[in-house]
């Protein structure tokens, strides 16, 4: 494997920054070497500054595409940290059903939207799926968007497929839940058919602006901001504010904190996990 030089970690580090916001201020070396080590070989490039200089002059921006998959950190699974899970289905969903009951007057399709916005290969979004259907056994008195945003490629086709191996789905999914919302798939799973329809996936840098996404009730943002520095922090939250409904709530990571960043958040407790609404 080529090694990356001390003079080169600078400019990668920016080119990467630019591309997608991920700031690389701590390890860099390792993670440059780690995760670009196999495009350095794929496209004969003497270093990483090489590479680097491919990718800005490809017209199609293939490198550029395979640098962020590379990069950015797909490491997820279903109903990751169990916390939130507990308090969307127990806390938020029946408090904001209730609201929006009151305010449609009877009225149905009753709707909720919500944005995973770091998806990865689907797993937050499918397991936030699965807490609707079996909290609303009657799907057809709401009217429900689910968002899954990322910005891998790759990430993003994996998750539109909704197919996953044995290894993925034994990551925190239950053997009552793969039998009753997965369907085997030659020698994988894939979500059920009335679940895939519920989620639409596309690929977005949350950094950019968020037009053409609309209210939404609930925004899952979590373990992504800790990529990013604390400016481009209060960017996002800030971002994330304007598009969230006033009574609406945001999910971050368990480790994550708005404090000192974007005060328009007020944090709230439910049971051991931490949300926040708007002020």
């Amino acid at each position: 494997m080529i090694k990356v030089a001390t003079d080169d970690i600078k400019a990668i580090s920016k080119y990467i920054l630019d591309i997608s916001g991920i700031d690389l201020n701590e390890g860099k070396a390792y993670l440059i070497e780690t995760r670009l080590g196999g495009l350095i070989k794929e496209y004969e490039c003497s270093s990483y500054r090489d590479l680097c200089s491919k990718a800005k002059t490809d017209s199609n921006k293939s490198i550029e595409n395979k640098i962020i998959d590379a990069i950015s950190t797909n490491e997820t699974l279903f109903f990751r940290d169990s916390g939130p899970f507990e308090v969307l289905q127990h806390k938020i969903l029946p408090d904001l059903i209730d609201r929006r009951t009151e305010k449609s007057s009877g009225l149905l399709p009753i709707p909720i939207r919500i944005w995973s916005t770091a998806c990865s290969t689907g797993q937050e979004v499918y397991s936030i799926a699965i807490v609707l259907k079996e909290l609303l056994p009657d799907l057809n008195k709401y009217n429900i968007k689910l968002l899954g945003t990322d910005i891998s490629d790759s990430a993003i086709k994996q998750a539109s497929y909704g197919t996953y191996n044995k290894f993925e789905i034994e990551r925190g999914l239950s053997k009552e839940k793969l039998q009753k919302y997965f369907i085997p798939n030659g020698g994988n799973w894939k979500i059920s058919d009335e679940l895939r329809a519920m989620v639409s996936f596309t690929k977005r840098n949350i950094l950019e602006s968020f037009m053409g996404l609309g209210k939404l009730d609930i925004i899952f943002c979590r373990n992504v901001a800790i990529y990013f520095d604390l400016e481009e922090r209060k960017k996002l939250f800030e971002n994330i504010a304007s598009v969230l409904e006033p009574d609406g709530f945001l999910i971050i990571g368990s480790t994550e904190s708005l404090t000192g960043i974007c005060p328009i958040f007020e944090p709230k407790r439910y049971l051991k996990t931490i949300y926040y609404q708007l002020r």
